[in-house]
């Protein structure tokens, strides 16, 4: 018979204890959800007119997105109606979406039109103001590539 000293004893119940608890324990995805328009509220746009961000602690789920909001009082105007103040295309910009392209968008550039939040990549003259030059097209285009953000 072996002799166990105390010490190891404990040792050997400890990683045994360890083992078990670590297969016992549920997996978490590794990945969060994430983060919507870099955290900009999308509400902010309707209702001040400018860009701006939101914060942690007031934040609601939404399309696989997790949406910041400068109040709770956004929160609950977008929980009531996410398709009236989300952007048309995510995360990524509605000029080069039109183009055929895949781009991250800034959400310090932005356009409402037809009651319709926009973001760009890039400022104007490049972002809002060439896809208002020819607005009805251009979303037209966009939606057609819209199968773009979901291949990505």
């Amino acid at each position: 018979m072996h002799n166990v000293s105390r010490r190891n004893a404990v040792r050997l119940v400890l990683a045994v204890a360890a083992a078990l608890f670590a297969t016992s324990m549920p997996t978490f995805a590794t990945e969060a959800v994430p983060l919507a328009i870099k955290g900009y509220d999308p509400v902010a746009y309707f209702t001040t007119g400018s860009p701006t961000r939101g914060l942690p602690e007031i934040e609601y789920e939404w399309d696989e997105q997790r949406y910041l909001f400068a109040n709770a009082e956004h929160r609950e105007l977008f929980k009531a109606d996410p398709v009236r103040y989300a952007p048309q295309f995510g995360n990524y910009c509605a000029m080069a979406l039109a183009e055929g392209e895949l781009t991250e968008a800034n959400p310090e550039n932005w356009l409402i039109s037809d009651g319709k939040l926009y973001i760009f990549g890039k400022p104007a003259p490049m972002g809002p103001a060439l896809f208002q030059q020819g607005l009805a097209a251009n979303i037209a285009k966009a939606n057609e590539n819209r199968a773009l953000i979901h291949s990505h």
